[in-house]
């Protein structure tokens, strides 16, 4: 297990030839994800086909970050930037949910169609069509299966999307690696280590990334409101404690940084080139009582933040209402 690297949401699409099943999955599926739901394969398959142009855009937009990081422009201000500006990402569809038993073209007949199409496939499956889902999966042609006929489908389908729309993008994740050394990416491997930063991300953020200079993740909650998490080692508390003395940071303040009590925003000041004293927040273990990582949650009020037009919230209110397109 790994924290990723990088995460937002996305849009889920359904293709089912049963208007009524799709009708209630608009009713149970939870409200702060955006749906499309599909009754014809035609359909469904020519919106995805559609999506590979605007896939490739936006990698070629965060790879452009990164470029820019790299000829020495600061990272953190960039990523907000792109987080105001780029708001059409959210519409970029991560996972498909097809039935496999549809008359004229069954569900993996439409999803061989989309060949370039990067998101996570799922297929609904009846009783007898449970081999063929089987084999399909052994072939790496869907990432799930789930049987349509059991008692708690809906329950099932929504912790298969859940888990596929946390699984991040593999060409995201491989850009995004570029900003974080050996040493960061072996501590964002400890399973305990990402099993905290993944639920600490769930509780506040719908989308973040993990940069390494400095060493934290960078995130935003659906209002638009932007924190950052300083990530530092306990082994770092005596180089951070003698940079904090060199800014002026009282001896008492020092004293709390070296225990582990508190850390300070030094690096964040710099990423954001920021003048100014110091800040102190309060700090708490990453992995463990006795784990090998300090966090600290620093707020980052920022003319480059999304305002709340630009949130994740706000792009989903101005979505059409969920409906079925037939």
């Amino acid at each position: 297990m790994s924290f990723p690297l990088f995460q937002r949401p996305g849009t889920v699409v359904f293709l089912d030839d049963d208007s009524d099943y799709l009708e209630m999955l608009a009713l149970v599926l939870p409200r702060h994800w955006h749906v499309k739901l599909f009754l014809r394969p035609a359909e469904c398959i020519n919106y995805l086909q559609q999506e590979p142009p605007f896939w490739e855009a936006d990698a070629w937009n965060q790879q452009q970050l990164i470029e820019q990081w790299r000829e020495g422009k600061r990272l953190i201000p960039q990523i907000l930037e792109y987080w105001s500006k780029y708001t059409e990402r959210y519409a970029l569809t991560r996972v498909c949910v097809v039935d496999y038993s549809m008359p004229g073209m069954d569900g993996l007949q439409a999803l061989g169609e989309l060949v370039d199409w990067p998101g996570s496939r799922v297929l609904l499956t009846g009783q007898a069509d449970e081999q063929v889902a089987v084999r399909a999966f052994n072939r790496g042609l869907i990432d799930q299966f789930i049987a349509k006929q059991a008692p708690d489908i809906s329950r099932r389908l929504i912790e298969a999307v859940e888990h596929l729309l946390a699984t991040p993008n593999a060409r995201h994740a491989q850009i995004w690696r570029a900003t974080i050394g050996p040493e960061h990416n072996a501590l964002l491997r400890i399973p305990s280590v990402a099993h905290d930063l993944a639920a600490f991300a769930a509780r506040r953020w719908v989308e973040h990334v993990v940069i390494g200079d400095p060493f934290g993740v960078l995130g935003v909650d659906a209002a638009g409101r932007v924190g950052w998490l300083q990530l530092e080692t306990r082994e770092g508390l005596a180089a951070m404690a003698e940079l904090a003395e060199i800014e002026g940071v009282p001896p008492s303040s020092l004293a709390l940084i070296r225990q582990g009590a508190k850390l300070a925003d030094l690096e964040l000041r710099q990423g954001l080139g920021r003048t100014g004293p110091a800040e102190l927040a309060a700090a708490f273990p990453v992995g463990g009582a006795e784990g090998p990582v300090l966090g600290a949650l620093f707020d980052i009020d920022s003319p480059l933040c999304p305002d709340a037009g630009n949130s994740y919230s706000s792009w989903l209110a101005r979505q059409r209402k969920r409906h079925v397109q037939d």
